[in-house]
């Protein structure tokens, strides 16, 4: 695996969910059983995987989707903004008498963000549909990106065919599904927050929960014999090998901070893009980094999501300061 993976193409696959996102700015989140009151309603594409589709796609990725959508405007509309990205949708079942999901999501005067997601669609996404879809890119696929917000089996039909095919895998773990016990097995990379990773824990440590984030990620790294990448919100992102190898990725200068929404979708995108291409972890996890920081400067979850050209001009700035 070369460090900047050049003449490699980046070819991703993502499996995951397609919504609509319908956005509330308020002048802070409410509390249990409180209600806030913002000037207006903003509607955005939404979805974790179809937002890290398109941040692959921005960075220079081929991309090809599998979800579903509801035979309805607003799926139709969705798929057309994914189509618009250059992302190919023909593997995106249209399904009757279903809803395109939806999430409801509520955005502090900080960028912070609650967020409350209605599956619709993605409840249904066919598990022989995306088994067919992964083994079908065997040779074509430098990676598959899964998000969970679809049913484990669909998640496990995709980490299985991956593993069987020698594809390698990104699995976002938000939320944490019950599946992802019997799949660490199959090597998957994945890339949980500071909360999921607690999640994970139990899976990983002999039902210990106890242990600093280093050392839980250490212990799945060991299971799954992959990288496991922590994302750290303003801290970065921390980078941990099977082998014990431990690096932090410093968090980038985000410019101006007006929507967190789309920020761990970019992370997970681009990451999974650099992959694909062969650059190594810590490569893909610095390039990741910067982009996320990028991507929270605009509304909604992917207004801000960057293109190559400034992620790479943003990455040479900060290894000039650095260097």
């Amino acid at each position: 695996m070369t460090e900047r993976g050049e003449g490699v193409p980046a070819r991703v696959l993502v499996v995951g969910a397609v919504n609509v996102d319908m956005v509330v700015r308020a002048p802070r989140l409410p509390g249990p059983g409180e209600t806030v009151v913002g000037p207006g309603v903003e509607r955005f594409g939404g979805g974790k995987g179809a937002n890290a589709a398109v941040a692959a796609a921005r960075a220079g990725a081929e991309v090809r989707y599998v979800g579903a959508v509801g035979a309805d405007d607003v799926g139709s509309g969705a798929v057309a903004e994914l189509r618009a990205e250059g992302i190919d949708v023909d593997a995106v079942a249209v399904l009757d008498d279903v809803p395109t999901g939806v999430a409801l999501i509520v955005v502090d005067a900080a960028g912070e963000n609650q967020i409350a997601v209605g599956g619709g669609a993605n409840m249904a996404v066919d598990p022989e549909a995306v088994r067919s879809a992964v083994a079908g890119s065997a040779g074509w696929a430098g990676c598959v990106l899964v998000s969970t917000e679809i049913p484990e089996e669909a998640v496990a039909a995709a980490v299985e065919t991956a593993a069987a095919r020698g594809i390698r895998c990104v699995v976002n773990p938000a939320p944490v599904l019950p599946v992802i016990g019997r799949l660490l097995r199959h090597g998957p990379v994945l890339t949980p927050n500071t909360t999921e990773i607690r999640d994970l824990a139990p899976l990983s440590s002999d039902g210990d929960a106890g242990g600093s984030v280093e050392e839980r990620a250490t212990a799945l790294a060991r299971r799954t014999n992959a990288e496991v990448v922590v994302t750290l919100g303003g801290e970065g992102a921390l980078v941990v090998d099977p082998g014990g190898g431990v690096e932090h990725v410093p968090a980038h200068p985000a410019p101006a901070v007006r929507d967190t929404t789309g920020a761990g979708d970019t992370f997970n995108g681009v990451l999974a893009a650099g992959l694909a291409a062969g650059e190594t972890a810590p490569r893909a996890v610095r390039r990741a980094v910067v982009a996320a920081a990028l991507s929270v400067a605009e509304s909604g979850a992917r207004g801000g999501m960057p293109h190559g050209p400034r992620i790479e001009d943003e990455l040479a700035g900060s290894e000039r300061r650095r260097a």
